[in-house]
């Protein structure tokens, strides 16, 4: 009988099939997205064939499927008897985006598979890419060794839930909001302030995604923040779920080198194959060595500016 497969690296959160509205007027259907297949990408990027824990609905597009079977571990995933998960994605000239569900039984996709759904061939997983709201204590419980990065739901991320978010920072490794969620919490314009806010409440590395601003890192015990830019790609075709790439590959690039820097370069690199495809990143035959490349020149404007 063969073996189960550990997989170093496992993400945890909803699979989406996305309708796509671009500023333009264009539109990109039945896209294969959410934010667990987006960050799990990031990692395939970077080297690894991570684990999903994830909900998949009924009529989930065969295509969709066959892409996940391709370049994930499916043993974490249920299967249910409802209809699959599937949202527009509204998009505005000033990279404002709005999802709109379109099917009427959205809990298991944004909450579940419950945390016993968890196989055990991922429980000694390097790393955890948890997307989910504040429910992280249960997690942070039963993976006690695992580095986990928190990206919070959008849902989540209202002033309501302020208290719940600064309750949740210091059980995970690595939190990682975008900019309007964490302005939403905090009240803060300032992105480096809105850093600095996250690690004063106890969070250990705090990455705050600014869009086509790069983003901004920081770390308990460094008075420095990082701030990287972006990757600039001879088109952008799309920007969904570039956020959730980044995060995949900040998360591989953190727990093997530990150093910020290259970590924050890992996830800006990654970003930027995601930007250049309709939906889950899918670089082309050529991409280690444009990878490198990327890598090498996002390394050095960084040097310039520290």
């Amino acid at each position: 009988m063969a073996q189960p497969f550990h997989p170093a690296y496992v993400c945890v959160g909803g699979i989406i099939i996305d309708d796509i509205v671009f500023p333009d007027g264009r539109t990109a259907m039945g896209v294969l997205g959410g934010g667990v297949t987006h960050a799990a990408a990031g990692m395939v990027i970077w080297g690894q064939r991570p684990g999903l824990v994830s909900c998949a609905g009924r009529d989930l597009p065969e295509d969709a499927h066959r892409r996940l079977l391709r370049d994930f571990d499916l043993d974490g995933m249920q299967w249910l008897d409802i209809p699959q998960a599937r949202a527009w994605q509204l998009f505005e000239s000033d990279g404002r985006r709005s999802e709109i569900f379109r099917v009427d039984e959205m809990g298991p996709f944004l909450y579940g598979p419950p945390l016993d759904a968890l196989p055990v061939s991922y429980h000694d997983a390097r790393g955890v890419h948890l997307l989910r709201d504040g429910a992280v204590a249960p997690w942070r419980e039963a993976l006690p060794d695992a580095t986990i990065l928190w990206e919070p739901v959008q849902h989540f991320m209202t002033p309501e839930h302020a208290d719940a978010f600064r309750a949740a920072l210091p059980l995970v490794d690595i939190v990682s909001p975008n900019l309007l969620e964490a302005q939403a919490i905090y009240r803060l314009d300032d992105p480096a302030a809105l850093v600095r806010a996250m690690l004063d409440d106890g969070a250990r590395v705090v990455v705050l995604r600014l869009g086509e601003d790069g983003s901004i890192a920081g770390q308990q015990g460094d008075a420095d923040l990082l701030r990287v830019p972006t990757v600039p790609v001879p088109e952008i075709v799309d920007q969904t779920g570039a956020g959730n790439t980044y995060c995949g590959a900040f998360l591989v690039g953190w727990c093997e080198t530990g150093d910020l820097a290259e970590a924050a370069c890992r996830g800006a690199v990654a970003a930027s194959f995601a930007l250049e495809v309709t939906g889950v990143a899918d670089p082309p035959p050529n991409y280690v060595a444009l990878r490198e490349a990327r890598t090498q020149e996002l390394t050095n404007r960084l040097a310039l500016t520290r």
